[in-house]
C-alpha cells in the first residue's frame, strides 16, 4: 500500500511517558524508523515538539486516552507545521498479541502513514476553555444536589417533616424555617408565621411538621450543611459570570439557540461549549447526532437488523440534550411537545426523549451552520403534514365505537 504521508509520527501517551515513533519514507519504500521516549513534564513535551519539527514531521497522531492526551496536544499545537490527529482508541486497536508501548506507537504511525486514522473532533482553544467551565459547573450542580439531599436526610432524622408540606425546602419559606430551627429561639407558632405566599394557608400542617425535638448536634450539622450549600451557590454564580464573559463573542449564537423550546441560557452555553460554532467539521446533521450519541446503534446479523441501544457519544452533550428534551415536552403549543407525546405512546418516554434530543441537536446544527433563527412548526404540523392518514385513523376509531361517519369539508 502506498504511503500518503511522507513524514508522520505516532504517539503512545501515558501518565508519565510518551513513546514517539517517526516514520519517514515515500511511496512503497521501506520507511526510516526512529523511536524515542519522553517524560510528560512540560519541558520534555517541548523537547518532543522541537524534535518533531526538526525532523520535518507533518502529521502526529495519538489516542484519546483519558485526559493524558490533553497536555501533549496543548504543547504540540503551538507548532503550526504539525497537523494533530486525536483518534478514538477503539478505532485503531492493535493486533492482539503485540502489546507493548513501542509496538503501539509504531502501529499508530503506520496507520497515519497510510491515511487510515479518522480524526476526532477537537474544538479550538477558546471553546475548550469554555468547555472546562461548563463541565465544572455541571459538577458543582451535582455536588449541590448531593449536599441538599444530605440536609433533607438530616431533617428527617430529627423528625422535621418539612418536605411533606413544602415542595421546595430550599425556597424562601423553607430557608427561613430551617434558619429558625438552627437558631432555636422561636416557638413552633412563630416559625409557622414565616410562611410566604400560598404556604400561609398550610400553617396548621407546617406546625405539625416543625414540631420536633432538635438536638444540639442537629443544629451544628444543619448549620454546616447550609454554609456548604451557600459556598457552592457562590461558586456557581462566579462560574456563570465567567461563562457569560467567554460567551460574549458568541452572544448572537447563544441568543438564537435559546429560541429552541427547552433550551435556556445554561443549555445554550453547553451546546456552544461542546459543539463550537463551526459546523463545517460535521458533514451532515446525522454525523453530529452520531457524535453526540443520540442516534440508534447498528446491530445487524445474518441480514437482519435487530433493535440496539443508542450509540456511545459525548456524554456531556447527550445529558444536556436530554434535559432540553424534558423541558421541551412541557412547552405547550409546540411541534416538539406534540412529537414527544406521539412517540411516547408508541415507544415509551425514554426513547421519545432521545428522539426529541436529536431533533433539538439537528435544529441547533442548521441554526449554527446557516446562521438562521429557529422556525417553530406548531403543534398541528404533523396533523397537517399527513391529513389523509390522520383522517382515516379518526374515522376508524369512531366506527369502532358504533358511529357512522360522513365527512364534509368545512
Amino acid at each position: 500500500m502506498d504511503a500518503m504521508v511522507e513524514r508522520c509520527c505516532g504517539l503512545d501517551v501515558h501518565k508519565a511517558t510518551v513513546v514517539a515513533c517517526v516514520l519517514i519514507g515515500r511511496g512503497r519504500q521501506e520507511p526510516q524508523k526512529m523511536m524515542r521516549t519522553f517524560l510528560t513534564f512540560t519541558r520534555h513535551l517541548e523537547a518532543l515538539r522541537d524534535w518533531l519539527v526538526g525532523l520535518g514531521v507533518t502529521q502526529v497522531a495519538m489516542e484519546s486516552t483519558g485526559s493524558y492526551w490533553v497536555p501533549v496536544y496543548r504543547v504540540l499545537e503551538t507548532a503550526s507545521s504539525l497537523e494533530l490527529v486525536v483518534a478514538n482508541a477503539q478505532h485503531i486497536k492493535n493486533v492482539p498479541g503485540r502489546k507493548t508501548d513501542v509496538k503501539d506507537a509504531e502501529w499508530i504511525a503506520k496507520l497515519v502513514r497510510h491515511g487510515l486514522v479518522r480524526k476526532s473532533f477537537v474544538p479550538p482553544k477558546d471553546i475548550r476553555e469554555l468547555r472546562d467551565f461548563t463541565r465544572f459547573r455541571k459538577t458543582l450542580v451535582h455536588e449541590r444536589t448531593r449536599m441538599r439531599n444530605q440536609l433533607l436526610k438530616l431533617l428527617e432524622t430529627a423528625n422535621v417533616k418539612l418536605g411533606n408540606v413544602v415542595s421546595d425546602v430550599f425556597g424562601k419559606t423553607g430557608t427561613l424555617m430551617v434558619a429558625a430551627l438552627i437558631a432555636g429561639e422561636q416557638t413552633v407558632e412563630q416559625m409557622t408565621e414565616l410562611a410566604c405566599g400560598r404556604l400561609r394557608a398550610k400553617r396548621d400542617e407546617l406546625s405539625l411538621a416543625l414540631d420536633a425535638k432538635i438536638d444540639e448536634h442537629h443544629r451544628y450539622l444543619l448549620q454546616m450543611q447550609i454554609e456548604r450549600c451557600k459556598q457552592v451557590d457562590a461558586s456557581i454564580s462566579d462560574l456563570d459570570a465567567q461563562i457569560d464573559a467567554r460567551l460574549e463573542p458568541y452572544r448572537a449564537q447563544r441568543r438564537r439557540l435559546m429560541q429552541i423550546p427547552g433550551v435556556d441560557r445554561t443549555l445554550a452555553a453547553t451546546l456552544i461549549a461542546e459543539l463550537g460554532i463551526d459546523m463545517s467539521v460535521f458533514p451532515t446533521a446525522g454525523h453530529v447526532a452520531a457524535w453526540a450519541g443520540v442516534c440508534p446503534g447498528n446491530h445487524e446479523s445474518a441480514g437482519k437488523s435487530k433493535r440496539g441501544t443508542t450509540r456511545k457519544g459525548n456524554v456531556h452533550l447527550k445529558t444536556a440534550l436530554t434535559q432540553a428534551a424534558t423541558s421541551a415536552q412541557r412547552t405547550k403549543e409546540t411541534y416538539l411537545r406534540d412529537k414527544y407525546y406521539r412517540l411516547k405512546a408508541r415507544r415509551g418516554g425514554a426513547r421519545a426523549a432521545i428522539a426529541i434530543a436529536r431533533k433539538i441537536l439537528t435544529a441547533a446544527y442548521y441554526m449554527l451552520r446557516d446562521d438562521v433563527p429557529y422556525r417553530e412548526l406548531g403543534a398541528s404540523y404533523l396533523d397537517q403534514a399527513d391529513r389523509k392518514r390522520v383522517t382515516t385513523n379518526l374515522v376508524r376509531r369512531l366506527e369502532r365505537l358504533g358511529y357512522f361517519v360522513e365527512l364534509r369539508a368545512a
